[in-house]
């Protein structure tokens, strides 16, 4: 296993299960090589495959087959291999894929390789050898064919069920499941070469999240590779338009799409109502249509409010996350979740919907404020609290480096980051289940926005001192031990994170955290630590200990 290859991706399955296409889309996605075999195979031969059968016979065909898999294997990194159907069916052709890369296979019903085979007989130039269409019954003799081999298919690292997906969906899983072989190896997937840094693949959509240095430029090339065309609207504050707009927009042009922008005032006050209904009125005077997207340019008010108007303007437009600050880059880009404040309270009307891709470009950050970006480690740190002790460890060891927005350092942090907050979205779209633990620090930290008019706090700070709050009742209800606790606080206080808080009313808070979307029956939910990594809901939490640790945090 320890010399097993993991920086390459080979597709194994049956005839009709989409490997060439996915391998294509799959080395776009991931900016790497892509090589069919079964198109090496006739370079090498200087004649087609069907000629080959029928003028050397299968054993020849086999026998050039293992020959250009050897020669693929022997120089493969950073390549995607779609292999011939029955290629597998050698044992050294399996020896050869295990060890040169992570091996998935594509699967899919008898039924659904009959009408995609046939499709393609169709639509072919040229006439096309399908043994298998021949006979009374295609689809039992592909049935059968396919058990036998069966056993060789089990080879696979993963597999990739494709019967009710596209092309591109099929790629993101692909993707999906050869970062969780990486993590099975000990391989985090922010340690790859690639911008790619994540997939999060809902019930309802799946979206690839990109992060990396200077790949701005990239936008509307990646637009493109997801299937996005028409007009795209630019939704920015005037700030961030004026920094990166141009940018944007040239990327955008040169991708084909014709391009149109909104600016707003910067600062959370903008994320209102009435501010949406300005956007439609622009939107509705420019005929943007179904078919038209959206792109979020900015922070995390950009990106709620964008998103807001995506999900709602003719029932639902598809749009795209750009996000310029940390916060936005590792947390509110990702997972869908869009809305705008209510006087009473932060994001109170709002919806789900799924961005079809996140583009962070990490060199946005050194255009930020030192206070913004400090603001956004919260949230890094809150992911690795919640998910990941190994997150916790790489920051505390490094503060440094991220401080100074080290591009090496920075990419990892982010793109873990970015990961936890894709799997957590991936297993529970609309927070019935774990994603709520997303919200540890956020019920006290909503509060105090809310109670100081969303003026004082940045979020992340806000969310700081929440989390001081949540780890002080988690040691009142022996949870935690006070190391874990102390160790929170160091870590938030290296980064430059408050860790108390004065001046606010406790009056004030309270009320406010009654108007949290977390509240069930009356009773707040509240995201705890059961650990470095570990964290728990409860909704049992007396009143006398939640007053407490609000108390003690706050100077009351």
């Amino acid at each position: 296993m320890s010399n097993r290859h993991s920086s390459n991706i080979s597709l194994i399955g049956f005839s009709g299960t989409g490997k060439s296409a996915v391998a294509r889309k799959v080395a776009e996605l991931l900016g790497w090589e892509y090589v069919d075999t079964d198109e090496e195979v006739v370079r090498l031969a200087g004649s087609s495959i069907p000629e080959i059968f029928e003028r050397d016979g299968e054993r020849e065909f086999r026998r050039l087959e293992h020959e250009v898999l050897q020669n693929v294997c022997r120089a493969a990194r950073n390549k995607v291999i779609a292999t011939g159907g029955g290629a597998v069916v050698d044992a050294e052709n399996r020896e050869l894929l295990q060890d040169c890369s992570v091996v998935i296979c594509l699967e899919a019903s008898p039924e659904t390789i009959h009408q995609r085979l046939l499709a393609e007989e169709k639509e072919s130039s040229s006439p096309v050898v399908r043994p298998l269409l021949a006979g009374d019954n295609p689809v039992e003799r592909i049935r059968e064919l396919k058990k036998s081999r069966q056993s060789f298919y089990a080879v696979a690292d993963r597999t990739v069920d494709t019967d009710r997906l596209n092309t591109l969906e099929v790629s993101l899983e692909v993707i999906n499941a050869w970062k969780a072989v990486l993590s099975d190896r000990g391989l985090p997937a922010y340690t790859t070469e690639s911008d790619l840094a994540c997939v999060v693949a809902t019930e309802t959509a799946r979206y690839p999240i990109f992060v990396g240095w200077g790949i701005l430029g990239q936008l509307g090339e990646r637009m493109r590779q997801v299937g996005l065309l028409g007009t795209a609207v630019i939704i920015a504050d005037e700030t961030v338009f004026g920094i990166y707009g141009a940018k944007v927009h040239n990327s955008l042009q040169e991708a084909g799409f014709a391009v149109q922008s909104y600016t707003v005032p910067p600062g959370e006050a903008t994320k209102n109502i009435e501010q949406v209904i300005k956007i439609y009125d622009f939107l509705v005077e420019r005929r943007l249509e179904r078919k038209d997207v959206i792109v979020a340019l900015g922070g995390g008010m950009a990106g709620d409010l964008a998103g807001f108007v995506a999900a709602t303007y003719l029932r639902g437009v598809p749009w795209v996350q750009v996000p310029t600050t940390l916060m936005a880059m590792v947390d509110a880009s990702i997972g869908g979740k869009v809305a705008v404040n209510h006087p009473l309270g932060k994001n109170l009307i709002g919806s789900f919907h799924q961005p079809r891709l996140v583009l962070a470009d990490l060199e946005t950050l050194t255009t930020l404020p030192r206070r913004e970006l400090v603001s956004g480690w919260a949230e890094v740190i809150k992911h690795g609290l919640i998910a990941e002790a190994d997150l916790v460890r790489f920051l505390e060891g490094r503060v440094g480096e991220f401080l100074a927005l080290k591009p090496s350092s920075l990419r990892g942090a982010v793109a873990w980051s970015a990961s936890i907050k894709a799997q957590i979205v991936s297993e529970d779209e609309r927070e019935t289940g774990r994603r709520v633990v997303l919200n540890y620090g956020h019920t006290v930290g909503h509060a105090l926005e809310a109670a100081t008019a969303y003026e004082r706090f940045l979020h992340g700070e806000a969310v700081s001192i929440g989390m001081m709050v949540a780890a002080g009742i988690s040691l009142r209800l022996g949870l935690i031990d006070r190391e874990v606790v102390e160790r929170q606080r160091l870590l938030l206080e290296r980064f430059g994170l408050p860790i108390r808080c004065c001046g606010v009313a406790m009056s004030d808070v309270v009320r406010s955290m009654e108007l949290d979307k977390k509240v069930r029956s009356k009773a707040i939910r509240w995201v705890l630590l059961d650990g470095v990594g570990r964290a728990v809901v409860r909704s049992d939490v007396p009143d006398d200990v939640v007053l407490s640790a609000i108390s003690e945090v706050m100077g009351n």
